[in-house]
């Protein structure tokens, strides 16, 4: 468009520029009094305004030109930054779903492991309260100057069970009391016991291997004496350990 207005426009200047002497000389010739100098000075006078103009034009034109150019640029700026920002949105939104998978995922496994687990132990329980085997661990002093003060127990490598005795407690198992570490029903299969029991500040340690049998009270006694543990084992019918 800007070249076929320049064309346009350089036209009508040259148009003119050869009309202009024509009229003065058909001026002058109808008057007879019109110098050539005024001629000239006509032709001059258009012709200048006629260049005027079109560099007004031309100067519009390059000023278009330009704005056009920096609005493309804005644009296409402006087109890049939302595509950037759009492609976050879609990157971050598909790392949370895959996070949210994840953690369904995650805690449907562990409902699972958890209800697994507990049929596991019901099973066990079941089975261990079928087969009628109960295991006791006692433990005693022999005499007051192997009082203990604590003691951990521990049944087939399980986390122990620690107690500790208080000044009461410590005096009644030095007069002769027993103090029951465990009872429950077990699988009818053998067992390993620990114990670690603290006497006179020492820690002194024990292990006995007992094998539980079907419908029968096993007894398993550690017996503190002269500084060590001694174990010792006995079976009941009944619910008593004699």
């Amino acid at each position: 468009m800007s070249r076929r207005h320049s064309s346009l426009v350089s036209g009508l200047a040259g148009l003119a520029l050869l009309a202009a002497p024509a009229m003065v000389h058909a001026q002058a010739d109808s008057s007879g009094r019109t110098p050539d100098s005024a001629v000239e000075q006509v032709y001059e006078s258009q012709r200048s305004a006629l260049i005027k103009q079109l560099q007004a034009t031309q100067d519009q034109l390059s000023q278009l030109r330009g704005q056009r150019v920096a609005l493309e640029a804005e644009i296409d700026n402006a087109l890049a930054q939302t595509t950037a920002k759009r492609a976050d949105q879609l990157l971050m939104s598909t790392e949370q779903n895959a996070l949210v998978d994840l953690d369904k995922t995650l805690s449907t496994a562990q409902d699972n492991m958890q209800s697994q687990r507990d049929r596991m132990a019901a099973l066990g329980d079941a089975v261990k309260r079928r087969s009628g085997a109960v295991l006791v661990v006692l433990l005693r002093a022999d005499s007051s100057q192997t009082s203990p003060t604590a003691v951990d127990m521990s049944l087939d490598g399980g986390p122990p069970d620690t107690r500790t005795y208080s000044a009461i407690a410590t005096q009644a198992l030095s007069q002769g009391a027993v103090d029951e570490l465990f009872r429950s029903a077990v699988l009818p299969v053998a067992h390993t016991v620990d114990v670690k029991v603290t006497v006179n500040g020492q820690p002194v340690t024990a292990r006995a291997n007992v094998t539980a049998q079907v419908n029968v009270v096993t007894y398993l006694q550690f017996t503190v004496r002269n500084g060590q543990v001694v174990p010792n084992t006995w079976t009941s019918q009944g619910t008593t350990p004699f």
